[in-house]
């Protein structure tokens, strides 16, 4: 069963480019191949694009190493200046994109205008970086010369994106490229690819040159992507995503020796102590699991909570949860809309029924929906036992799982106790104990007694397996600039 388009909803696809685009152009990819996108919420065809082959990857990256020495050479208050217009045509164009993100991927409009707020900053906060690419001078130790250190762009980018947060993982990466230099070929995501393509349709209409940014949408991404990262020409891979694909990726990188930056898996620990504030902790809880419906790489995913306040926490968090409205993202008052596809809801179906079969407790939801669309409730479950799958895998999906500690060490053990490091949680209104768990904790990034920590203005990514490199703040468009270090020596 499917459900009929509204008429914005019609005019607004009628806007959205099909084809891919190479070297400033839209083209249809080789033979014609197309490919259909879907609302989850309702199963819907919301467009048949251009389905790229390993050909037309190869065409891309052609354009991009074309493009590459005249972009280099393009001043920075140029280069800056291209942003800063690309930025204020997203906030020209913020509800179409927000509504686009809501029918292609499912999440409620407010979160979508919301990632439209979070992923316009990246352009406003890298076009200010374009102008203060720095290096040093001064004379060496010896006194016998002077050294130059500059920087450079690292050249042609290959940027693989993920399907979740459709507009600000493309901007996230586009944005310090462009602002150090790089040009880029972007594969965007077969399940939410129109968000990106109508972005770069902005960035060319705010004067982004020809080949500079190039989309190529597939449905077969492992296909289209080995070639280009096989090709000797290209300097960088940019990846977000699994932990699995990632070393994939990272091992054909290894064999350019390419510069990689890799977002990939987490399991972030949500950790309440006994004297935390237990209304910021619940409503610190509510953003950090149910915020994209749960499906984000910095949902809370173990909820370490202590024995003394679990009780109190799990019953506030529960009629929070109880009161949620589930539909398509589009109705008035939703706040969970659909998984992202059929397989998303079997692992959360699987992985709240292994919790169940150990002894925890359902306090709410824990279902899938029948009927049209993939919908699953909004779920809390208590009393979660050690050794449960659902403690050692991401969940993304909506369901808040607590387990409980008694001290402050064995928060720490269980909350370190995973492969995974991108981001942490802590509640607790002890100032020494905060700092203590900022220095314990074994994880890129933290939140104390805060739900949300991501930010243009903040270096983002992870420790052990969840990846490397950082996205954001100062640190983002080092990703992207090699350093060259010159010797001049004394007349």
């Amino acid at each position: 069963m499917t459900t009929a388009l509204a008429a914005n909803e019609t005019a607004l696809l009628g806007n959205v480019p099909t084809g891919l685009f190479i070297g400033g152009k839209w083209a249809d990819a080789t033979g014609g191949r197309t490919f259909d996108v879907h609302d989850p919420a309702t199963n819907a065809v919301l467009a048949s694009i251009a389905d790229a082959t390993p050909e037309d990857g190869i065409r891309a990256l052609d354009a991009a190493v074309e493009a590459q020495v005249s972009w280099a050479a393009t001043a920075p208050r140029e280069r800056s200046d291209i942003l800063r217009r690309a930025f204020d045509l997203v906030q020209e164009h913020k509800e179409d994109l927000a509504l686009l993100m809501t029918l292609e991927m499912g999440k409620p409009l407010a979160e979508a205008r919301g990632e439209v707020v979070y992923g316009g900053e990246f352009l406003r906060w890298f076009s200010e970086e374009a102008v203060r690419i720095s290096g040093r001078y001064g004379s060496n130790p010896e006194g016998t010369g002077q050294m130059i250190v500059s920087q450079r762009p690292v050249g042609p980018s290959f940027f693989i994106t993920p399907w979740n947060f459709p507009f600000a993982m493309a901007t996230r990466k586009i944005a310090p490229a462009l602002a150090a230099g790089c040009t880029v070929v972007i594969k965007p995501p077969a399940l939410t690819p129109l968000t990106t393509m109508f972005f770069v349709s902005l960035l060319e209409k705010a004067g982004l040159p020809a080949g500079v940014v190039n989309v190529v949408q597939t449905s077969s991404s492992s296909k289209l992507s080995a070639p280009i990262i096989a090709d000797p020409r290209l300097r960088k891979l940019s990846f977000t995503g699994s932990t699995e694909v990632g070393r994939k990726l990272i091992a054909q990188a290894a064999e350019g020796v390419l510069r990689v930056s890799m977002e990939l898996g987490g399991n972030a620990p949500f950790v309440v102590f006994e004297d935390a504030d237990l209304d910021k902790a619940v409503e610190g809880a509510m953003a950090a699991k149910f915020r994209n419906i749960g499906q984000a790489c910095t949902a809370a995913n173990r909820f370490i909570v202590h024995a003394a306040v679990a009780e109190d926490f799990a019953d506030r968090v529960a009629a929070r949860v109880r009161d949620m409205k589930v539909g398509r993202g589009t109705e008035d008052g939703v706040t969970i809309g659909p998984l992202i596809d059929a397989d998303a809801v079997a692992k959360a179906r699987e992985l709240v029924g292994d919790a169940v079969e150990r002894g925890a407790t359902v306090l709410a939801g824990g279902n899938a929906i029948d009927g049209v669309g993939t919908f699953f409730e909004p779920t809390v479950i208590t009393d979660v036992a050690k050794g449960s799958d659902i403690l050692r895998e991401e969940i993304f999906g909506p369901v808040l799982a607590i387990a409980t500690f008694d001290t402050e060490e064995e928060a720490v053990r269980l909350a370190n106790d995973t492969e995974y490091g991108l981001v942490s949680y802590v509640f607790t209104e002890d100032l020494a104990r905060g700092h203590r768990m900022i220095d314990a904790l074994e994880t890129g990034m933290m939140g104390l007694n805060v739900g949300v920590v991501s930010n243009a203005a903040a270096p983002f990514g992870g420790v052990k397996q969840s990846g490397v490199g950082r996205e954001g703040g100062l640190e983002g468009i080092h990703e992207y600039l090699s350093t060259k270090y010159t010797l001049i020596p004394n007349a």
